[in-house]
């Protein structure tokens, strides 16, 4: 709660942090967050930046520069909305710090006890923040070789990606060659 004040005076309604770029307020809160759980390693490194380019989410955590990135519109939604979200990203750096490197579910069993020991152990894996979704026509068609089923896609597939229906039914839920999706059309 002292942390929310903190926010509350750190954010008054006269003032707006930068559009973009790094906020040191936020910087500073992460950092006794992160030192009260017992992670002053990890509290250094830490860097909290506001991100026009975000649009649908609210923030993002990045593991390996130790960078949180904050969407603007939260600013909109006021100082506990900005609390909540940078502790939910900070419990993906420090569940990510605990596991070393161990791969790690996303919002898996490590993130919710670190959640825990951030002081937000209800929280959910998304948000439910009204900010807009455009949505977009899927312009890449792949098909399936094997069952038939269509995959719509918005982006061209870059790398070799097969069907995990037919992997999992017929090959153990290992990938295989033969089940790799195929473009059929474009609609550019």
């Amino acid at each position: 709660m002292l942390l929310l004040k903190q926010l509350q005076l750190a954010f008054p309604a006269s003032t707006i942090p930068s559009r973009n770029g790094r906020d040191a307020d936020l910087e500073a809160i992460a950092r006794e967050l992160l030192d009260m759980t017992g992670v002053a390693r990890l509290s250094l490194p830490v860097q909290v930046k506001w991100n026009a380019r975000l649009k649908t989410c609210a923030g993002r955590a990045d593991s390996r520069t130790k960078l949180i990135s904050l969407n603007p519109r939260l600013r909109e939604h006021g100082a506990a909305e900005i609390d909540r979200t940078l502790r939910h990203e900070l419990a993906h750096l420090l569940a990510q710090f605990r596991a070393g490197r161990r791969r790690i579910l996303p919002h898996g069993v490590e993130w919710r006890a670190a959640c825990r020991d951030l002081g937000i152990g209800d929280e959910t894996r998304c948000h439910n923040l009204p900010f807009p979704v455009s949505k977009r026509a899927p312009r890449f068609i792949y098909k399936c070789p094997n069952c038939r089923h269509d995959f719509p896609r918005v982006r061209r597939i870059r790398r070799t990606v097969a069907c995990l229906a037919c992997c999992r039914a017929h090959n153990h839920g290992q990938f295989n060659g033969k089940f790799r999706l195929q473009l059929q059309r474009t609609s550019v």
